[in-house]
């Protein structure tokens, strides 16, 4: 096993760099950068995008950049030339036998652009080396703003993720225990009208019952905790976190246990008909003890071994939409912000760090398969 965990360690090296290099060269093509995203913020604009979609002026602006820039814009060119030197697309090149500071208000310097393969380098040489730069926008570095969004993706992902199983568990394995019958029937309609229903929708529904819409105010409406929450006891703390988090975690909750429950029941099915199963009935065996003493473990093999993929999935994933409805900060939104605003360190830096534990956490689902099962040997099937 230690030599199968060697070599899938040494796989998320080329594994993570083929990740960033078609991330990196997507972006070279999308229309639009970090500068003239913050032209368009100078010129109150909003966004790039509503500089693309406007006219056709904005194909003309794309093929000649520096005509762009310094023309039309009313923003004075040494400015631009500086902004890209600040992020990275240009450096200043000063004379050989030069020994003052590069400037490029001396006549002795002068602007040079950094090619996109050279870019591409120095930013996974700084990654290797943790240094994963400042947002372009918001004058923070990527991993503190990564740390400051975290606690409401880690909220969503985990109780999310918790809820699902503690729900789809117990009752996949009632369905499978009661195929065919009429609690299996109406339980599998409540699944599918539960998967059909949009997370979003159901958000929205939740926030019309049980949040100040045209019912109750019961639950508070935005926000992950209250704004005298500092000045709450522990037990408050606790309280009024769970208070805000309950229709979140519901609404990005209904869809994922669905899933979970068919696999679960079907698990058990394809467990409960084979020959050790007739054969632990046939030795006088109580049911429940035939169930959680012999199927469980090999029905629960898929599921339970599965479930650090599933939680980093629903992590990283982060609803943006089910985030905006309850106006929670977390990863979803910062994600969808960083790609609108063109803001490339956070894009890159936060894609390589998820990228690297998702990659380890894959590692992890294989261990524990093996936990759950030691006759798994992924040596052997490599062989």
């Amino acid at each position: 096993m230690g030599a199968y965990v060697l070599r899938r360690l040494l796989l998320i090296i080329p594994t993570l760099l083929g990740i960033m290099i078609l991330n990196f060269g997507l972006t070279q093509f999308v229309p639009g950068g970090p500068i003239e995203q913050y032209i368009a913020q100078f010129e109150g604009e909003g966004d790039v995008f509503e500089g693309f979609a406007g006219s056709g002026d904005a194909g003309v602006a794309a093929a000649d950049e520096s005509e762009a820039y310094a023309g039309s814009r009313g923003l004075p060119p040494e400015f631009l030339e500086q902004l890209e030197i600040e992020f990275g697309f240009a450096r200043v090149v000063c004379e050989d036998g030069f020994t003052g500071t590069p400037d490029l208000a001396n006549p002795a310097c002068e602007k040079e652009t950094i090619g996109i393969i050279e870019r591409f380098g120095i930013m996974m040489w700084n990654y290797m080396r943790l240094d994963f730069g400042d947002s372009y926008f918001r004058s923070i570095g990527v991993m503190e703003l990564v740390l400051e969004k975290m606690p409401v993706s880690i909220s969503l992902g985990l109780w999310s993720t918790v809820i699902a199983y503690l729900v789809s568990i117990p009752l996949g394995i009632r369905k499978a225990v009661k195929d065919g019958t009429a609690f299996d029937t109406w339980t599998s309609a409540g699944i599918i009208v539960a998967y059909a229903i949009p997370g979003f929708l159901f958000a929205i529904l939740l926030l019309v019952l049980f949040a100040g819409g045209s019912y109750y105010q019961i639950f508070p409406l935005r926000g992950l905790t209250s704004d005298n929450f500092d000045q709450l006891s522990l037990l408050g703390k606790i309280a009024d976190y769970f208070w805000h988090i309950t229709l979140p975690v519901l609404a990005s909750t209904i869809a994922a246990f669905a899933t979970l429950t068919l696999l679960t029941k079907n698990s058990f099915l394809d467990e409960i008909k084979k020959q050790y199963v007739i054969t632990a009935r046939a030795k006088g065996l109580a049911e429940r003890k035939v169930l959680y003493g012999h199927v469980f473990r090999n029905a629960m093999l898929i599921v339970i071994a599965g479930f650090p993929a599933v939680f980093i999935g629903v992590f990283f994933s982060g609803s943006l939409i089910i985030e905006t409805i309850f106006s929670l900060d977390g990863l979803g939104r910062l994600g969808f912000e960083a790609a609108v605003a063109r803001d490339y360190p956070v894009i890159f830096g936060t894609l390589f760090v998820f990228g690297l534990i998702g990659l380890v956490v894959g590692i992890l689902s294989d261990l524990m398969y093996v936990l759950v099962d030691p006759r798994i040997d992924f040596e052997k099937r490599e062989g």
